[in-house]
Order: structure tokens, then sequence, then C-alpha cells
């Protein structure tokens, strides 16, 4: 899951994308509007938590621009008050939610995660392809009768294969949904991070690699194999 913390308290900001970061989401961050509406101009993001009172740029209208897109973006609205009034204000913009300050990150992570189900295609609490489970609330996955401790980054790859329901997902939609904007889309960390995570997960391979587009797991209804090139390539 992409998201963009939008928020001109620096320490604040920091604070949650190194929250959000431990729970295994990619994060990016913005600390005034202007900023934060060339971001997202850039790059899709699933949830955005956005600051109402910022410089350059305000929350509502920085919110107001991306209700109005095209892109199924969900926006939780931080701010300092939280009157009914103000609340009502800010869902009126066109923000999924509303938290005000001071808050419990327990909290924050909770509706996050809610928003971010809502703005891809509904997909069960537990993902699962042939004898492999992940558990994306619960950070676990387990193979046949097996736990399998995975980095953050081979849990979000993981999680995105499996969520794709047998299509393929290219190294660059990965670069995308697992990593944050300082990747650099020309470094081998796709790679890299596909041949350690094939190796926890043991043999046979569920893993394929499609020759010239990416990679997928394929449904059990599917034969494991086609159109595709060795398991281990890639």
């Amino acid at each position: 899951m992409r998201i963009l913390v939008v928020e001109d308290e620096q320490p604040l900001a920091d604070a949650i994308a190194r929250g959000l970061r431990r729970e295994g989401l990619a994060v990016d961050i913005a600390y005034d509007g202007s900023s934060g509406q060339e971001k997202t101009s850039i790059t899709r993001y699933d949830v955005i938590v956005l600051d109402r009172d910022l410089p350059h740029m305000s929350g509502d209208e920085l919110c107001r621009e991306i209700a109005g897109s095209d892109e199924v973006t969900r926006v939780l609205m931080l701010t300092a008050s939280g009157t009914v009034e103000d609340r009502v204000e800010g869902l009126s913009l066109g923000a999924d939610d509303y938290l005000a300050k001071p808050f419990a990150f327990a909290e924050l992570t909770a509706r996050v995660r809610a928003l971010g189900r809502r703005s891809t295609p509904a997909a069960p609490p537990v993902l699962t392809a042939w004898d492999l489970s992940l558990d994306p609330a619960a950070r676990k996955a387990r193979r046949s009768e097996g736990e399998v401790e995975l980095t953050r980054k081979e849990f979000g790859v993981l999680e995105v294969l499996l969520a794709a329901g047998g299509a393929v997902v290219s190294s660059e939609e990965l670069l995308e949904r697992v990593w944050d904007e300082h990747a650099d889309p020309f470094t081998t960390t796709v790679r890299v991070t596909m041949m350690t995570l094939r190796k926890k997960l043991g043999e046979p391979s569920i893993i394929e690699t499609v020759v010239g587009s990416g990679y997928r797991v394929p449904t059990a209804g599917r034969s494991r194999g086609a159109d595709s090139v060795s398991e281990h390539e890639g």
C-alpha cells in the first residue's frame, strides 16, 4: 500500500511515516500543500494523510482537488479541531475519514488500513494461493503447516502478487506499490527481493516470471509455467 503524508509539522510527519513504514507500508512525505499536490500528480496513492492547515496550499484545497480527480485515492484528514462542525466541513470537502489531533497512532494505522482496503477492489482478509496463506492484518505468512518469516518488503511484494489474483504484476508496479519515492528505478531491488522471497517460500516455487512482463502467482485453476520462463529467473 502506498501512502502520502502531507503535514507541515515536520517532526509529526516524520513520526507518522516511520510508524507506518514499520507496519510495512510504503510512505512518502510532503511538508506543504503545493509539494503534496506535486506528488499526487506524479504518483497514485492508496491513502493520503492530509493536514487541513498547510502553507502554500491549504489542505482543504488539496482535498477538494483530490476528490475531484479520477484517481481512487482515499483521504484521511487531520486537524487540531475536533468539533462536529469541523468534521462535517472536512468530510464535505471530499475527505473519507477525519482524525483530530492529538491521536493514538494505533487508531491512525487502523484507519489508514481501512481506507486502503476501500481504495482497491475488495480482497479477502487472508490471501491464499495453493498451500500459501498471507494475513496482512496480522503480518503473518504460512506455507503448508509452517510460518514463513519475511521482511517488510518481501511481505509487501507477496501481498501485491496475491492480491492481483493471478494477473501479472510488473517490476515497475511492484516498485511503486511496495517501495517509496526514494527507490531507484534502475536498481535490481525488485529482482533481489524476489530471489530471497522465493528462497524463503521454498519448493515448489509458486512465483512465476513472465517474460517481458513481470511476475505472478497463478491461481489454483491455472497451470503453473504457462507463458513463463524458469520460476527461478528474474
